[in-house]
């Protein structure tokens, strides 16, 4: 059994579910993000309810919690399959807190994060692909959408086993879950658009 491996999963995972935006919003502006606009305690939605400077320290801290288990890992441990675990369990904690009963946000900045420190190259590309996606649309979703639908391909194309190249496709899996709303908002015009 690696000890190693569980250690840094249990940790990764602890560190994911700190809800950054929310503390972050509470404590500067008294507000609750779960109240206001998405509901969401991500970026974008700490963004709208406190303000962008807020909503880009969210992203900061949100992509901190899954490089810094991340990094452990590439430091300790010797595939870059028990390193992508570790990625993951980063961004499942982000997305099923322990610390807010298992509710939290949509993981898109905490994948970005820990799945950068494996390599910034492919993750460039995902992050490519999102940037484009929102500016040809105005939508943050359709960006993140786009952008890890890619994830995959760009962890193929720099060489990275199976493996991971299958958990970087569970992740995509798993965000386009996480944005079953935003779909349907979109379907039905609704979206809230950055421009």
């Amino acid at each position: 059994m690696d000890w190693n491996l569980i250690t840094l999963i249990t940790l990764a995972y602890l560190v994911g579910s700190i809800p950054c935006g929310l503390i972050l919003t509470r404590w500067i502006t008294g507000r609750d993000p779960r109240a206001s606009g998405s509901g969401n305690i991500g970026a974008t939605n700490v963004g709208r309810v406190a303000g962008k400077p807020l909503g880009v320290l969210t992203l900061a801290l949100d992509m901190a919690k899954g490089t810094l288990p991340t990094i452990l890992g590439l430091w300790l441990l010797e595939t870059d399959w028990h390193v992508g675990l570790v990625s993951l369990a980063a961004f499942l904690g982000h997305i099923f807190p322990l610390y807010l009963r298992f509710k939290g946000g949509k993981g898109v900045a905490t994948a970005l994060g820990a799945f950068g420190a494996i390599s910034p190259l492919a993750t460039g590309g995902v992050l490519a692909v999102l940037v484009l996606g929102l500016w040809l649309t105005g939508h943050m979703s359709v960006g993140s959408l786009a952008g890890w639908a890619t994830a995959p391909l760009w962890f193929w194309l720099t060489g990275f086993s199976w493996q991971l190249v299958g958990l970087t496709a569970v992740v995509a899996s798993i965000i386009f879950w996480t944005h079953r709303e935003n779909l349907s908002r979109l379907r039905a015009g609704r979206e809230h658009s950055w421009r």
